[in-house]
């Protein structure tokens, strides 16, 4: 899974993460480091947020940056004790978040907050220090606290950098900055359209209904007896510090169940089909909040933050991304405009055609079929009419004639 603790760094997400086994002596040494990146980077976002445009000096950058840290470091023992090559790279991570702020790609750098935002970043030789133990554990060198182990669960990537992180849960994962090998295509030709909905988690035009496993009724009935407990603990006491990593311990099984679909879900549509069609679909925007401001309050806010919720839930944007990671070049993003209304056998566009959720039926020739598998149809033919399906072609030492596109559709 790509983290989500800053932004993204060029072009290498990381995606080869693992279990980190620290001790009790390292788990400390480890938060201390996380307290220094995170003050570093409030540090250099106070100094951009005094800026305003028509000042005669800018904010400082990063060669600016890295004097002052140095200086800081001399007076202060608190910041001595950290690695200043963790510290610098807090002030890169916060040059490239301000860089991705003014092109566009992502939103305003925010603060970080302890307990949730607990994690560095380590790039360059120092991240090259892996070494394998057994067939089940291996080590890492991090800087100021030496070898940590981590369980092995898959090859170690050749990696020029690593992140390691808290959850709200307690537990430490390392992650490795790594481009994943792409999936093969199968050559058939197959396309596919793939619905993306808050009911059903995803739709393929082939006939098969997709949903995102969350958490049983019993962990459910236990989370809700949780919160109801952590409304009633007094702030700042034991006992609501302990309902708090207990409640994010039930909320870990469902991201874990969660991104487990993800990846089995995009590994499998790579290997089956040559080209995917989904919806372009900016779900950033979609899931923004919509309380409004104190003048022009929002509308509808419960509705709009379930509806976020729900959005969330289904890994419309883990999916899309692993699969893009995975097939690059064979995942058409397509117009998702009048999709659930347009009939996939006769191409009419009804309103009334949805009969409901789950049901669609065409006025006009009768078709009757799943509303999700329907608007997956519609995405599968516009995939082929965007230009970019192909004709899939096999390896030419094979000697195997060309395939055209075959829409993979329900019987």
């Amino acid at each position: 899974m790509v983290l989500e603790l800053s932004v993204a760094h060029g072009s290498v997400p990381f995606v080869s993460r693992f279990r980190l086994a620290p001790t009790t002596e390292q788990e400390a040494a480890l938060l201390g480091l996380c307290s220094h990146t995170r003050f570093i980077w409030n540090l250099a976002l106070e100094q951009w947020s005094m800026w305003r445009p028509g000042r005669r000096t800018a904010s400082p950058g990063y060669n600016a940056q890295s004097a002052q840290l140095t200086e800081a470091r001399a007076v202060n023992d608190w910041l001595r004790a950290g690695s200043q090559t963790v510290q610098q790279q807090a002030l890169r991570d916060f040059g490239q978040a301000v860089e991705n702020f003014y092109i566009g790609t992502h939103r305003r750098p925010t603060w970080r907050r302890a307990g949730v935002h607990e994690g560095f970043r380590v790039v360059g030789p120092q991240a090259e220090r892996v070494e394998r133990l057994s067939r089940k554990w291996g080590r890492v060198l991090v800087p100021k606290i030496g070898w940590v182990r981590f369980r092995i669960t898959r090859a170690l990537p050749a990696a020029k950098a690593y992140r390691i992180t808290r959850d709200r849960s307690g537990r430490w994962h390392l992650a490795f900055a790594a481009i994943p090998e792409p999936i093969p295509a199968p050559g058939t030709g197959a396309v596919v359209g793939v619905d993306r909905g808050v009911v059903v988690s995803a739709a393929l035009s082939t006939g098969e209904i997709l949903a995102v496993p969350g958490l049983r009724c019993s962990e459910r009935r236990r989370l809700l007896r949780l919160q109801r407990r952590l409304a009633r603990a007094r702030r700042g006491s034991n006992r609501r510090r302990r309902l708090r990593v207990a409640i994010a311990k039930v909320k870990a099984r469902e991201t874990d169940r969660r991104t487990n679909w993800a990846e089995q879900t995009s590994t499998d549509l790579a290997r089956r089909f040559d080209v995917i069609g989904v919806e372009d679909l900016r779900i950033a925007q979609m899931t923004r909040s919509g309380r409004g401001t104190i003048g022009e309050p929002g509308r509808n806010v419960a509705q709009k933050a379930g509806l976020n919720r729900g959005i969330l839930a289904n890994a419309w944007g883990m999916l899309v991304t692993r699969l893009e990671q995975k097939a690059p070049g064979r995942v058409e993003r397509v117009n998702p405009a009048y999709t659930s209304q347009t009939c996939s056998r006769c191409g009419v566009v009804d309103r009334e055609a949805r009969e409901s959720q789950a049901a669609f039926r065409c006025r006009s020739c009768g078709y009757s079929a799943n509303a999700d598998v329907n608007a997956a149809c519609n995405l599968a033919a516009r995939s082929i009419a965007a230009g970019r399906a192909v004709t899939a072609r096999r390896d030419p030492m094979t000697g195997s004639e060309k395939r055209e596109p075959q829409l993979a559709t329900s019987a």
